[in-house]
């Protein structure tokens, strides 16, 4: 493996970030703190607890999935849209850098800008609300896995996108939406049994579910099930991204 051409690409990516702290790492946790603060105390004020755990601390884990989700895939499809869009992708494709090396280097920059993220939007919590981790290792499985997997989805926008604004087409208009309906804010539970039905068809409800599950030890949905879906995306994405440079999908024209 060209180890030099993965950090190249790596190092590049995080330097890009370094240069827009504004943007890639302070505005995210501001936006995510207004949340606890707006959430947190005004309906925290009027739901005290929910299966026994605080409300503030019951949306803990479902504010920083949201957070994941949404920067996992806005880091990763910016990251390969933009030498797309300069021409310098083909500076890419002709270098001796095979496209397992090109998407490790993109895709493990943008899953740890999330990872990052997620650790200060966690620590950052801890000035609001008052929480603990029941299961620490699989709660650290689960933020790294959701945010390699999601930022392999993101690579996959970014080379299907053919234009700035469809970058946000699916963060914002199809990810935000199943997350606050994946019981980001709630119980799937407290819904009436016909909703909690049309619920179990979200998928980031097991998203939300299996990272709750790791904090408090209680979850909406089965943690096997939460598990295989994610492992299944996963391996979907996997899919997806060597279909795309075995064919050269919008690389080559």
């Amino acid at each position: 493996m060209n180890v030099h051409a993965v950090k190249a690409i790596y190092t590049f990516e995080l330097a890009r970030t370094a240069r827009t702290l504004m943007q890639s790492i302070l505005s995210p946790v501001l936006s995510t703190s207004l949340y606890f603060i707006v959430f947190g105390a005004a309906i925290g004020s009027r739901i005290s607890e929910i299966d026994g755990i605080a409300y503030g601390a019951f949306i803990v884990p479902g504010l920083v999935m949201l957070l994941l989700l949404t920067e996992s895939i806005s880091n990763a499809s910016f990251g390969i849209y933009l030498p797309r869009f300069t021409g310098t992708i083909y500076e890419l494709l002709s270098a001796p850098v095979s496209a397992f090396e090109a998407v490790l280097g993109y895709v493990g920059a943008a899953a740890t800008k999330s990872v990052i993220l997620g650790v200060i939007v966690l620590l950052t919590a801890k000035l609001f609300v008052a929480y603990e981790v029941d299961h620490p290792i699989w709660m650290v499985a689960f933020l790294v896995l959701t945010s390699v997997t999601f930022s392999l989805f993101g690579f996959i926008i970014g080379i299907w996108a053919d234009g700035f604004e469809k970058l946000q087409v699916v963060p914002l208009l199809v990810i935000t939406p199943l997350t606050f309906l994946g019981g980001t804010f709630y119980s799937v539970e407290m819904l009436p049994p016909f909703w909690q039905t049309v619920s179990m068809l979200n998928p980031v409800l097991y998203l939300v579910s299996a990272f709750r599950w790791s904090f408090h030890g209680t979850a909406d949905v089965d943690i096997v099930w939460s598990v295989t879906l994610i492992l299944a995306f996963l391996l979907s994405c996997l899919a997806a991204v060597w279909w795309i440079f075995r064919s050269g999908y919008r690389l080559k024209a």
